[in-house]
Protein backbone atom coordinates (compact mmCIF):
# COMPACT_ATOMS: atom_id res chain seq x y z
CA UNK A 1 0.00 0.00 0.00
CA UNK A 2 1.38 3.54 -0.86
CA UNK A 3 2.28 6.32 1.09
CA UNK A 4 1.60 9.61 0.79
CA UNK A 5 5.37 9.95 1.26
CA UNK A 6 5.75 8.20 -2.03
CA UNK A 7 2.74 10.18 -4.07
CA UNK A 8 4.45 11.85 -6.98
CA UNK A 9 3.93 13.27 -10.49
CA UNK A 10 7.01 13.69 -13.17
CA UNK A 11 6.66 16.84 -15.27
CA UNK A 12 7.41 17.37 -18.20
CA UNK A 13 4.48 19.24 -21.03
CA UNK A 14 5.97 22.39 -21.41
CA UNK A 15 8.46 24.78 -20.76
CA UNK A 16 8.26 28.63 -19.87
CA UNK A 17 10.88 31.46 -20.14
CA UNK A 18 11.38 35.13 -19.40
CA UNK A 19 12.38 35.21 -23.16
CA UNK A 20 8.80 33.91 -24.13
CA UNK A 21 6.71 35.72 -21.57
CA UNK A 22 4.34 38.68 -22.81
CA UNK A 23 5.45 42.12 -21.09
CA UNK A 24 2.16 42.47 -19.24
CA UNK A 25 1.05 39.61 -16.63
CA UNK A 26 -2.49 40.48 -17.42
CA UNK A 27 -2.13 39.57 -20.63
CA UNK A 28 0.23 36.39 -19.82
CA UNK A 29 -3.06 35.15 -17.80
CA UNK A 30 -5.48 35.40 -20.09
CA UNK A 31 -3.01 33.75 -22.76
CA UNK A 32 -2.62 31.02 -20.36
CA UNK A 33 -6.52 30.97 -19.21
CA UNK A 34 -7.57 30.82 -22.69
CA UNK A 35 -4.66 27.78 -23.00
CA UNK A 36 -6.78 26.14 -19.93
CA UNK A 37 -9.96 26.70 -21.70
CA UNK A 38 -9.45 24.81 -24.45
CA UNK A 39 -7.88 22.08 -22.46
CA UNK A 40 -10.79 21.79 -21.00
CA UNK A 41 -9.48 22.19 -17.46
CA UNK A 42 -12.05 21.42 -14.88
CA UNK A 43 -13.82 24.56 -13.21
CA UNK A 44 -10.41 26.77 -14.77
CA UNK A 45 -11.95 30.10 -13.05
CA UNK A 46 -11.90 28.05 -9.72
CA UNK A 47 -8.81 30.13 -7.64
CA UNK A 48 -8.13 29.76 -3.96
CA UNK A 49 -8.65 33.21 -2.20
CA UNK A 50 -6.46 33.66 0.77
CA UNK A 51 -7.49 36.29 3.13
CA UNK A 52 -5.80 37.01 6.67
CA UNK A 53 -8.43 37.29 10.05
CA UNK A 54 -8.28 39.92 12.51
CA UNK A 55 -5.56 37.81 14.80
CA UNK A 56 -3.35 37.62 11.51
CA UNK A 57 -4.54 33.89 10.99
CA UNK A 58 -4.33 32.79 7.02
CA UNK A 59 -7.70 31.90 5.85
CA UNK A 60 -8.69 30.20 2.67
CA UNK A 61 -11.27 28.75 0.30
CA UNK A 62 -12.13 28.41 -3.84
CA UNK A 63 -14.43 31.27 -4.98
CA UNK A 64 -14.74 31.76 -8.93
CA UNK A 65 -13.44 34.33 -11.06
CA UNK A 66 -16.04 36.20 -12.71
CA UNK A 67 -14.14 38.86 -15.13
CA UNK A 68 -10.77 40.96 -15.89
CA UNK A 69 -11.82 44.89 -15.80
CA UNK A 70 -9.38 47.35 -15.68
CA UNK A 71 -6.42 45.09 -15.19
CA UNK A 72 -7.87 43.70 -11.50
CA UNK A 73 -9.23 40.27 -10.92
CA UNK A 74 -13.24 40.00 -10.14
CA UNK A 75 -15.14 38.03 -8.01
CA UNK A 76 -18.35 38.17 -5.97
CA UNK A 77 -19.54 37.09 -2.52
CA UNK A 78 -21.79 37.99 0.66
CA UNK A 79 -19.97 40.87 2.49
CA UNK A 80 -21.04 39.76 5.42
CA UNK A 81 -19.19 36.15 4.97
CA UNK A 82 -16.18 35.38 6.71
CA UNK A 83 -13.81 36.06 3.72
CA UNK A 84 -15.85 39.48 2.97
CA UNK A 85 -15.53 40.46 6.34
CA UNK A 86 -11.73 39.61 6.48
CA UNK A 87 -11.38 41.64 3.10
CA UNK A 88 -13.20 45.13 4.07
CA UNK A 89 -10.86 44.96 7.58
CA UNK A 90 -7.42 43.72 5.48
CA UNK A 91 -7.69 44.00 1.63
CA UNK A 92 -4.19 42.11 1.58
CA UNK A 93 -4.95 38.87 -0.41
CA UNK A 94 -3.73 36.52 -2.51
CA UNK A 95 -5.53 34.13 -5.31
CA UNK A 96 -4.27 30.67 -6.84
CA UNK A 97 -5.13 28.81 -9.94
CA UNK A 98 -3.50 25.45 -10.34
CA UNK A 99 -4.54 23.62 -13.80
CA UNK A 100 -3.23 20.45 -13.43
CA UNK A 101 -4.11 19.05 -17.22
CA UNK A 102 -1.52 22.00 -17.91
CA UNK A 103 0.65 21.33 -15.39
CA UNK A 104 0.40 25.48 -14.08
CA UNK A 105 -0.14 27.02 -11.19
CA UNK A 106 -0.59 31.14 -11.16
CA UNK A 107 -0.46 32.87 -7.84
CA UNK A 108 -1.55 36.29 -7.33
CA UNK A 109 -0.89 38.74 -4.34
CA UNK A 110 -2.57 42.19 -4.33
CA UNK A 111 -5.12 44.72 -2.89
CA UNK A 112 -8.85 44.01 -2.70
CA UNK A 113 -11.33 46.93 -2.97
CA UNK A 114 -15.52 46.51 -2.87
CA UNK A 115 -17.14 47.34 -6.05
CA UNK A 116 -19.99 49.85 -6.64
CA UNK A 117 -23.44 48.83 -6.30
CA UNK A 118 -24.41 49.58 -9.84
CA UNK A 119 -21.50 46.77 -10.95
CA UNK A 120 -22.76 44.50 -8.29
CA UNK A 121 -26.07 44.73 -9.33
CA UNK A 122 -25.70 44.02 -12.83
CA UNK A 123 -23.85 40.90 -12.56
CA UNK A 124 -26.50 39.73 -9.32
CA UNK A 125 -29.42 40.03 -11.82
CA UNK A 126 -27.25 37.84 -14.78
CA UNK A 127 -26.76 35.13 -12.58
CA UNK A 128 -29.38 32.15 -12.94
CA UNK A 129 -32.82 32.86 -10.58
CA UNK A 130 -32.02 30.27 -8.17
CA UNK A 131 -29.04 31.72 -7.44
CA UNK A 132 -30.53 35.07 -6.76
CA UNK A 133 -32.83 33.04 -4.36
CA UNK A 134 -29.98 31.32 -2.99
CA UNK A 135 -27.88 34.79 -1.97
CA UNK A 136 -30.87 35.49 -0.23
CA UNK A 137 -31.35 33.12 1.66
CA UNK A 138 -27.88 31.79 3.21
CA UNK A 139 -26.77 34.10 5.77
CA UNK A 140 -22.93 33.00 4.65
CA UNK A 141 -20.57 31.86 6.97
CA UNK A 142 -23.44 32.29 10.27
CA UNK A 143 -23.62 28.98 12.12
CA UNK A 144 -26.87 27.40 11.75
CA UNK A 145 -28.71 24.58 13.26
CA UNK A 146 -29.72 22.60 9.98
CA UNK A 147 -30.27 22.31 6.11
CA UNK A 148 -34.25 23.03 7.25
CA UNK A 149 -33.53 27.07 7.98
CA UNK A 150 -31.97 27.13 4.18
CA UNK A 151 -34.92 25.27 2.54
CA UNK A 152 -37.54 27.45 4.74
CA UNK A 153 -35.97 30.51 3.83
CA UNK A 154 -35.90 29.28 0.30
CA UNK A 155 -39.49 28.41 0.41
CA UNK A 156 -40.50 31.97 1.59
CA UNK A 157 -38.47 33.70 -0.68
CA UNK A 158 -39.85 31.67 -3.46
CA UNK A 159 -43.18 33.36 -2.67
CA UNK A 160 -41.72 37.02 -1.82
CA UNK A 161 -40.69 36.97 -5.12
CA UNK A 162 -43.17 34.92 -7.19
CA UNK A 163 -43.77 36.09 -10.48
CA UNK A 164 -40.19 37.59 -11.07
CA UNK A 165 -37.19 36.30 -12.78
CA UNK A 166 -34.98 39.01 -11.89
CA UNK A 167 -34.25 39.67 -8.18
CA UNK A 168 -33.45 43.24 -6.49
CA UNK A 169 -29.19 42.07 -5.27
CA UNK A 170 -28.78 41.75 -1.35
CA UNK A 171 -27.25 44.70 0.41
CA UNK A 172 -25.30 42.36 1.97
CA UNK A 173 -23.85 40.96 -1.53
CA UNK A 174 -21.70 42.15 -4.24
CA UNK A 175 -18.48 41.94 -6.02
CA UNK A 176 -14.38 42.71 -5.37
CA UNK A 177 -11.80 43.84 -7.90
CA UNK A 178 -8.09 42.35 -6.76
CA UNK A 179 -5.50 44.77 -8.12
CA UNK A 180 -2.37 42.71 -8.38
CA UNK A 181 0.80 43.77 -7.42
CA UNK A 182 2.56 40.43 -7.78
CA UNK A 183 2.36 37.96 -10.13
CA UNK A 184 3.95 34.44 -10.64
CA UNK A 185 3.63 31.98 -13.51
CA UNK A 186 4.65 28.24 -12.14
CA UNK A 187 5.25 25.58 -15.24
CA UNK A 188 6.09 22.42 -13.64
CA UNK A 189 9.38 20.33 -15.15
CA UNK A 190 11.27 17.12 -14.92
CA UNK A 191 12.88 16.50 -11.73
CA UNK A 192 11.28 19.53 -9.79
CA UNK A 193 13.34 21.86 -11.95
CA UNK A 194 10.30 23.93 -12.45
CA UNK A 195 9.89 27.33 -14.04
CA UNK A 196 8.83 30.10 -12.46
CA UNK A 197 8.65 33.41 -13.76
CA UNK A 198 7.32 36.13 -11.68
CA UNK A 199 6.38 40.10 -12.22
CA UNK A 200 6.81 42.90 -9.41
CA UNK A 201 5.04 46.22 -9.37
CA UNK A 202 7.26 49.04 -9.23
CA UNK A 203 6.47 52.66 -9.76
CA UNK A 204 3.44 51.19 -11.74
CA UNK A 205 5.17 49.42 -14.20
CA UNK A 206 6.15 45.31 -14.27
CA UNK A 207 9.45 44.16 -13.63
CA UNK A 208 9.91 40.05 -14.62
CA UNK A 209 12.36 37.88 -12.45
CA UNK A 210 13.27 34.03 -12.89
CA UNK A 211 13.07 32.24 -9.03
CA UNK A 212 14.69 29.37 -8.63
CA UNK A 213 12.05 26.15 -7.76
Amino acid sequence: MSTLADLRKEYSKETLDVSLVSQDPIRQFESWFDEALRAEVLEANAMTLSTVTEEGKPSARIVLLKGIEQNRFLFFTNYQSQKGKELLNNPACALTFFWPELERQVRIEGIASRLDDKASENYFQSRPRGSQIGAWASPQSVIIKDRALLEDRTKALELKFKGKDVLPKPHQWGGFSVEPLEIEFWQGRPNRLHDRIVYYQIDNSWVIHRLAP
